[in-house]
């Protein structure tokens, strides 16, 4: 890990910071590796139940940082990890896309904290997360318009689960920027806080007394079936359900419960 982005795992949560703090978190080739390797870290960290994901400094993320990608218009804009930003590999997003998908594929739930800015694919990657709070006066925006360019973030894969198509479409054509306040409106942000990474720490810590097991099959649940048919939706219910019955957490949820005590989860 660099020091672009830090991890502190406390209780079973991960406090996870932007740390470009001079540049409002603005995203170069190195801090697009260090949000993707944060994110790919923590989906193999199984003591993690909750993550925090938010920016140091003033602002969320201030999306691109224009200087250091003078090389995009030929072909990708190159990365520290050898490849360039529009290059991809197996997987469906490319180099770009990742930063906000990977926090798609950490199986635990993911909080983003938005405060000052969260502009282009700063806001994009804050799409990325399960629930956003983002202060009141919070500045987001889908902003790659100003630049000439489309959100090109894995924006169709996130914003298209929070607000319809004509939404959507005015937001990327106007490049309109909205306050927490309006951005909740518009059902880019699940609350407005003033002190948004408290509020973020504390619905990890509710999430983090849950079963593990059923937290993680309930994201699994509802990522892959959202969009699904009838039938892989039904079935994947089914499967992961059948799963959790009778496991050593879930039965100590029952016992907790009838105890009337704290539960005691493993991980």
């Amino acid at each position: 890990m660099t020091d672009l982005v830090t991890i502190d795992v406390q209780d079973h949560i991960a406090d996870v910071r932007l740390n470009r703090a001079d540049k409002y978190n603005a995203l170069s080739p190195d801090m697009f590796a260090a949000i993707i390797e944060a994110g790919e870290k923590l989906a193999e960290a199984k003591d993690v139940r909750a993550v925090v994901l938010s920016g140091n400094g003033r602002g969320f993320c201030a999306g691109l940082d224009m200087a250091s990608m003078q090389g995009l218009g030929n072909g990708g804009g190159g990365s520290s990890s050898g490849g360039g930003l529009l290059q991809r590999d197996d997987r469906p997003e490319n180099f770009a896309q990742r930063p906000a998908m990977v926090w798609r594929r950490v199986p635990v739930p993911v909080i983003a904290a938005v405060h000052g800015v969260a502009y282009g694919g700063g806001c994009q990657i804050a799409l990325g997360a399960d629930i956003r709070i983002a202060t009141p006066d919070a500045k987001i925006s889908v902003m790659e318009i100003k630049w000439g360019l489309i959100p090109d973030m894995s924006i169709t894969q996130t914003l298209r689960d929070l607000v319809p198509l004509d939404v959507a479409k005015e937001l990327t054509f106007t490049g309109r920027v909205l306050s927490g306040e309006e951005a909740k409106a518009y059902g880019l942000v699940t609350h407005v806080d003033e002190n948004a990474h408290a509020r973020a720490m504390s619905i990890a810590e509710e999430i983090a007394s849950k079963s593990p097991d059923a937290i993680r099959a309930g994201k699994k649940l509802l990522e892959e079936s959202w969009r699904a048919g009838a039938r892989e939706g039904l079935e994947l219910e089914s499967e992961l359900q059948v799963a959790l019955i009778g496991s050593d957490n879930q039965n100590e949820a029952v016992m907790a419960n009838f105890e009337k005590r704290a539960p005691q989860f493993k991980d």
